[in-house]
Formats: structure tokens, sequence, C-alpha cells
């Protein structure tokens, strides 16, 4: 046998490994073979599994308040009256809102708020200002920011459709209150101080009107 003949024995010998290989690695189809059956009850598993995920909570509702209760239907409530509402946007909203009327009341000018401060409100601030003004006090404010907003509860009138939020604040600031000499009387402005405040704001949701009032305040 020449060496020709003995190199494409062991060339074959070789290819006939590696066949030998690949089928126990990969497997054989046949190209015509039946796909694996898939049990119905299985199918019907993964068909539930996907409603619950298309169908499960609002994550824009869950992420504030907890589901199932009061609060979360309320707020459901008032997607349904109005689709493009947005808790998140509202609570964002609300916080922004909370750092201009606080600092406005603090620095004794309100005109620039009234439009977003309910009638009682507006006549409540109006009236603590004033108290300050005729016993000669001013009071010197820095606001550092919110550290907490979070959901206290919602409800809505399902006669008005009017909503309402309540949210509770936790913010820090800087504040003293100065006589007429400029004498501090209260405060240190080195100490920063946590101010903590619960407001409820409401609206009439489906008029177009996008702005909230705040309607009661609370701590």
């Amino acid at each position: 046998m020449n060496d020709a003949v003995i190199q494409l024995l062991v060339l074959a010998a070789i290819a006939l490994f590696l066949v030998i290989r690949l089928k126990n690695v990969l497997g054989t189809r046949t190209g015509f073979e039946k796909p694996t059956a898939i049990d119905p009850a299985r199918s019907n598993d993964v068909r539930r599994d996907f409603e619950v995920i298309e169908g499960g909570p609002d994550r824009d509702i869950t992420d504030h308040v907890d589901d199932g209760t009061d609060s979360a239907k309320a707020l459901a409530a008032m997607k349904l009256v109005e689709p493009g509402f947005s808790v998140t946007e509202f609570v964002s909203g609300a916080r922004q809102a909370y750092e201009m009327i606080l600092m406005a009341f603090e620095n004794g000018d309100l005109s620039e708020v009234q439009p977003f401060l309910s009638e009682d409100v507006y006549e409540a601030f109006l009236a603590g200002i004033s108290d300050r003004e005729d016993k000669g006090l001013k009071v010197e404010a820095n606001f550092i920011g919110v550290r907490e907003t979070s959901v206290r509860s919602a409800e809505i009138d399902r006669d008005t459709n009017e909503g309402q939020i309540t949210l509770r604040f936790v913010a820090e600031l800087t504040s003293v209150v100065r006589d007429e000499e400029g004498t501090i009387v209260e405060g240190n402005p080195n100490e920063i101080k946590k101010q903590r405040d619960v407001w409820t704001f409401a609206r009439k949701l489906g008029t177009g009107d996008p702005n909230w009032k705040l309607v009661a305040t609370g701590d």
C-alpha cells in the first residue's frame, strides 16, 4: 500500500470521526420533523401570565399609593375622567408649587401664587402676613430643598369630578424673624431646620384647566 492510499484512509477516518462528534453535539434533524408539541395547559398558563402583565397594576399609581386602597381607586377614577392625567407629573408639579407658595408666604408677597390658592387659603395666608407686619416682624428665609414628597390620600367626587390629593412635604430651609430694629427674635441664620407640611390640592378634572389649587394646609 503506497503512501497516497494510506493518507487517504487517514483523512477518511478523521472525517468520519468529526461527523460522529457533530451528530452527538448537535443532534440530527431531517427538516420535516414535527414541531415540539405544546401542552394546552401550559399554553393557558403562558396566556394567563401575559394577561396579568398586560392588565396589571398601574405603576403610575402604585408608585405613590398601595394598590387596591381607596386612594388608588380614586386616582384610577381621575384617569378615567382625564386620560392624560399623570400622578407622577402631578407630584412633581406640586413639589415645585410647594416651594413657590411657601417662600411667597415667608417673604410676605402672595401676588404671584394667588392663582394657585383657594380663597380660604389665600385669606388665611394673607392674615398671617398682616399679623407679622402689624407686629413689626420680618422673616428672612432661604429655601434649601424638598427632601420628601409623598401622597397621603386621594379622593374624587363622582358627581362633580373634583379630585383632591393630599401630600406630605418635608423641606429644609434656614429662617429667622427680625423685629423693627433688625434684631433676631426667632431662628438662626446658620441653622438648617426641617419644615413639615401636609397640603391638599384640588381640581375639577376633564375641564381643560390643568391648574390645581391649594385648598387646605396642616402639619
